[in-house]
């Protein structure tokens, strides 16, 4: 088989697989972090629940993404997930799903692991939405799930300090309510609505414009 039939197969197959996302739907993007469980327990052991350190690598990688090529209005990072938000009129690579997601991913990984010193790695999808109420509903339901996360992490590294095994913890906090859960804080002297915003709710990062005035 020559070389331009053997092109013209091979890339058929390409093809086949090649999406393109349709005008006026909105995208965005999630990413997270791959086997970051092991990653920051053992490899990088940071403070739990929550660690300033590590989230201030999640945000910078977030903010890297708002500046590697593609038209994005909106960043938000809860724990080892960042989502990203595209203008509505974003054209790059046709709308090609695996243009966003192979060089999303390949550039958070990158960004990220440079700060971190060591290989930290992450996966992409893309979500298509196609009104407005939709993609306020994507962000809302990001942030109830880190409004849960952080409820369940304290209620579980508080119970790991008092020598529960992990198994034992997971279970005890699966069994609880949520009124529960914040009187089990309250009784060690946390109280669950006093702690810092964006441990409870994540990190949103936006585009702002500035009148910047030059000097004479």
């Amino acid at each position: 088989m020559r070389l331009n039939e053997l092109d013209a197969k091979m890339k058929c197959f390409e093809i086949s697989n090649d999406f393109e996302i349709l005008p006026e739907i909105y995208m965005i993007a999630r990413l997270d972090g791959r086997g970051f469980t092991k990653l920051t327990k053992e490899t990088h052991p940071y403070k739990k629940p929550f660690d300033l350190e590590f989230s201030n690598l999640m945000v910078e990688t977030s903010k890297h993404l708002m500046n590697c090529g593609f038209h994005i209005l909106y960043a938000y990072t809860q724990s080892d997930e960042i989502s990203l938000l595209f203008h509505k009129k974003e054209t790059a690579f046709s709308r090609k799903t695996r243009k966003y997601i192979s060089i999303l991913a390949g550039e958070a990984s990158a960004k990220f692991s440079l700060l971190l010193g060591s290989a930290g790695v992450f996966d992409c999808r893309i979500s298509q939405l196609p009104h407005r109420e939709l993609v306020m509903d994507y962000f809302r339901w990001r942030s109830e799930d880190a409004l849960r996360n952080s409820l369940n992490a304290y209620c579980y590294w508080n119970l790991r300090e008092e020598n529960k095994t992990a198994t034992q913890a997971f279970d005890f906090v699966k069994g609880m309510s949520i009124s529960n859960k914040n009187e089990f804080l309250f009784k060690r002297g946390i109280n669950f609505n006093d702690l810092p915003l964006w441990q409870k709710r994540g990190i949103g990062i936006y585009w702002k414009t500035f009148e910047k005035k030059m000097d004479k």
